[in-house]
């Protein structure tokens, strides 16, 4: 199947039960049949992916209007939500005490996914400026998440981790640090002898969209058996985006 035109996009926030439970088949499809994934509250009957967090978020759809269908899904947490659920997602996985005590807005992105035909197109430039329209709504300066390198084999994954180490560490006032029960250190292989342009080519494409727009990464990665993935947590201060990349800041509402 192939990717639609650029004008049968539309993106908007999840505002009924079936809007949720089409973004929660959206993470199963992608999630659980395509990686492997699982959890505690995984629906394999009904083939949805949900967790403890869904009451308490906003879900962003994008939708391909020509199919009536949500193809890609991401999930907002401002700190009200958090206060509200007991925390953020990302704390099972990162010390966040630096972000919470920072004093500015947060915001965190979770659950992350299109449908595969509309990976890396007009698609995802669509739900990216509705996350933005979002940022620009809340008054959003920190935006962070975890995001994944599939599988759990540390070395399959040591350059890019290590690239993000020695390259792209979160400055101090910002740098999280994965939990010590499954605490993975990046520094796998000496900068002297890394092969920059081959771990850029394993970096997951959602991972170096970030890394385009400025941003950064915690410390240490965290072995996520349950979603079979080797997690970072990425950081994204809007105050570090320069004019071209903070100009998709400056649109209208959802």
């Amino acid at each position: 199947m192939a990717q639609t035109a650029a004008a049968d996009f539309h993106v908007r926030l999840a505002k009924t039960p079936e809007d949720y439970h089409a973004a929660q088949r959206l993470r199963y499809d992608v999630f659980v049949r395509e990686l492997g994934g699982g959890g505690a509250m995984v629906d394999h009957d009904a083939g949805l992916e949900r967790d403890r967090f869904d009451p308490f978020v906003d879900h962003l759809l994008l939708i391909d209007t020509a199919r009536d269908a949500v193809v890609g899904v991401y999930r907002l947490m401002r700190a009200e939500m958090a206060a509200k659920a007991g925390g953020y997602y990302s704390e099972a996985e990162y010390d966040l005490t630096r972000l919470k005590t920072s004093g500015r807005p947060l915001l965190e992105l979770g659950r992350s996914c299109l449908l595969a035909p509309y990976r890396g197109g007009v698609g995802m430039h669509h739900l990216w400026s509705g996350l933005a329209r979002y940022v620009a709504q809340h008054r959003i300066e920190v935006l962070f998440g975890v995001a994944s390198f599939h599988g759990t084999d540390v070395a399959s994954v040591a350059a890019p981790l290590s690239l993000l180490h020695h390259r792209h560490l979160a400055p101090d006032t910002l740098r999280v640090r994965a939990l010590e029960q499954s605490f993975q250190n990046m520094d796998l292989i000496d900068k002297a002898h890394l092969d920059r342009r081959a771990a850029m080519v394993q970096m997951p494409s959602l991972i170096k969209a970030y890394l385009r727009l400025g941003g950064c990464v915690g410390e240490g990665a965290y072995i996520d058996h349950d979603f079979n993935t080797v997690d970072v947590c990425l950081i994204m201060d809007t105050a570090q985006l320069n004019d071209r990349q903070a100009r998709i800041y400056g649109a209208q509402d959802i």
